[in-house]
């Protein structure tokens, strides 16, 4: 079958999903029978209601867009499997789908992963593989089936994670690798030179959901733990400590990725703010001294080492 002629239905929501559709549309010649879509929500200090970045680019290419809840109605149900749907596809929808919905496309549901499963299965793979320092992640293109992200798999590659990566710069790669490796895999599942193959359950491992409270940085750890977790908590939801000013007045500052230092002095308490030197604020951790590039005091704007030091640790 011809890919202009399959009947695709594409369901995700943040930008991540959004790089893949735009691979989807490419190859299909821009058809998509439909895309699914988390429904708006409130955003910013006016709530107002925002659309998802997949939404954005489906309504920008004239494809119908769907946002139920959630498919616990059978109406919802009924809607998706009149579109008929060849394949299923799904890159970081939000949503968990019941067997009921993976049974209704005619070839198979496939979703798109930011990890090397069996590992780091679950909603923010991409963070914690950095956070925990891992030296590699990657992209699987599975089978979904019931279960989270336990489906066999079809397709995986590898990608390495330097120390100077952020969550950021490799959502972006990922996301691109994902897009390349979905089309690859349908059409090696069209042309029978793949199958999908079981994962070990053994190997299995986790990456729950991050909130704000995850980038609270301690202090009192190695610096390259405290690096990997600040950049991996970046730019999402960043990292922060809460500094006493010379003034004695508390003030939460979010930290940008810099590297680790030279060893810190043994007389020097983890978490002190040893000034600035050569741009970069100096902040003590257990073993070595943290560079930073940049801080945003709360409800300020973020500012480089020589700006914070004018700023807050002397009158210039």
């Amino acid at each position: 079958m011809d890919q202009k002629q399959k009947r695709i239905v594409f369901m995700g929501t943040p930008d991540f999903a959004r790089i893949i559709l735009e691979y989807v549309l490419e190859w299909s010649g821009g058809h998509a029978v439909a895309v699914y879509t988390q429904p708006d929500r409130p955003c910013g200090r006016g709530r107002r209601l925002m659309a998802s970045p997949v939404k954005e680019l489906a309504l920008q290419k004239g494809l119908p867009v769907l946002q139920p809840e959630n498919f616990k109605n059978d109406l919802d149900i009924n809607e998706l499997a009149s579109f008929r749907p060849d394949y299923l596809l799904v890159a970081a929808y939000g949503l968990v789908l019941p067997e009921r919905v993976l049974a209704i496309p005619s070839r198979m549901p496939l979703n798109v992963h930011a990890s090397l499963l069996p590992q780091y299965r679950g909603a923010a793979p991409i963070q914690r593989a950095i956070i925990n320092g891992r030296k590699s992640t990657g992209i699987s293109i599975m089978l979904m089936t019931r279960g989270l992200d336990s489906g066999p798999v079809i397709l995986q590659r590898d990608r390495s994670i330097d120390s100077s990566d952020t969550a950021g710069r490799l959502h972006d790669d990922l996301a691109h690798m994902g897009g390349q490796m979905l089309i690859e895999a349908m059409e090696g599942l069209e042309n029978k030179t793949m199958k999908p193959v079981p994962q070990d359950e053994s190997l299995a491992t986790y990456a729950p959901k991050l909130t704000k409270k995850d980038g609270l940085i301690d202090w009192d750890q190695p610096a390259g733990k405290v690096h990997d977790r600040i950049r991996g908590l970046f730019p999402w939801p960043g990292s922060y400590f809460d500094w006493t000013g010379p003034a004695g007045k508390k003030i939460r500052l979010q930290v940008f990725p810099g590297r680790p230092g030279p060893e810190k002095p043994e007389d020097i308490k983890p978490g002190t703010l040893m000034g600035t030197k050569d741009g970069f604020i100096q902040i003590a951790c257990k073993d070595r001294i943290y560079l930073v590039p940049r801080v945003k005091p709360d409800n300020g704007r973020d500012m480089d080492a020589t700006s914070f030091e004018c700023g807050f640790l002397s009158r210039c």
